[in-house]
């Protein structure tokens, strides 16, 4: 399925067969932004719809919510400006439960088991809601640390999800891979900084445990994000690119 059959789509959105072997055709980076702009308002309805009952986001409206989608979704609605068209606090009530009481991880959906991925998907949706919703003027937030039990997260990543030999795992049992790897070390990061400032709370005291910031939004570097925002702003006849509310550079 090409890129702009997707975002010219009309009416009910319809999963793929097989997406996750789906290839896609991109259009020309130009072309995309126009595409994207001229549909706004279609994908701003569609993320919001497809935030169901539960507080978190399906990949298709009428979907359970889960962990992965509701994070790419709730970043792709700060990309737009328009976080404030989900019910945040719908949303937080969602992401907080999902946190197990026993493992300190969390699990991609309801009724689920601690999975390390959403060590990254789960809770790197906190520092996205709590500036979102700092934007709102929620005065009960807290100004020094995420909405979830960071050491719990910690100890669950560093005692249970490494691999004697490297890499980092689903949980105890599973094999290591390089997704597990990325998303449990993302996650570590996110357990390390409020604010861009590091947080003393700590699993261990091995220094070598102590991660790089990522960015809230897109989960690299945050020099990075501002070497590729100033490279698409030096590109000919281009707009200024959305910045993310809220987020900027951390």
């Amino acid at each position: 399925m090409r890129t702009h059959d997707v975002i010219n789509q009309q009416g009910p959105v319809r999963p793929w067969p097989g997406s996750h072997r789906c290839g896609c055709d991109v259009l020309p980076a130009s072309q995309l932004r126009a595409a994207i702009a001229q549909n706004r308002l279609h994908w701003d309805h569609l993320g919001r719809r497809c935030q169901n009952w539960e507080g978190g986001l399906g990949g298709v409206p009428g979907m359970e919510a889960h962990g992965g989608y509701t994070f790419c979704g709730l970043a792709a609605m700060i990309l737009f400006g328009k976080a404030r068209m989900l019910d945040l606090s719908r949303l937080l009530r969602w992401a907080v439960n999902r946190q197990m009481r026993f493992e300190g991880g969390f699990q991609g959906r309801t009724n689920k088991l601690v999975d390390g991925c959403y060590s990254f998907w789960q809770a790197g949706l906190l520092p996205l809601l709590h500036r979102s919703l700092h934007a709102e003027g929620d005065s009960a937030l807290s100004s020094s640390s995420w909405m979830f039990h960071v050491e719990a997260l910690q100890e669950y990543l560093l005692v249970c999800c490494q691999c004697p030999a490297g890499g980092m795992l689903d949980k105890p049992g599973k094999a290591r891979d390089f997704y597990h790897t990325c998303y449990c070390l993302s996650g570590l990061s996110v357990t390390q900084y409020f604010n861009a400032a590091r947080q003393e709370i700590e699993a261990t005291e091995c220094v070598d445990n102590i991660m790089e910031m990522t960015h809230s939004v897109y989960n690299i570097g945050p020099k990075n994000v501002e070497r590729a925002m100033r490279h698409f702003l030096e590109l000919p006849n281009n707009k200024t690119p959305t910045q993310p509310e809220s987020t900027s550079s951390k």
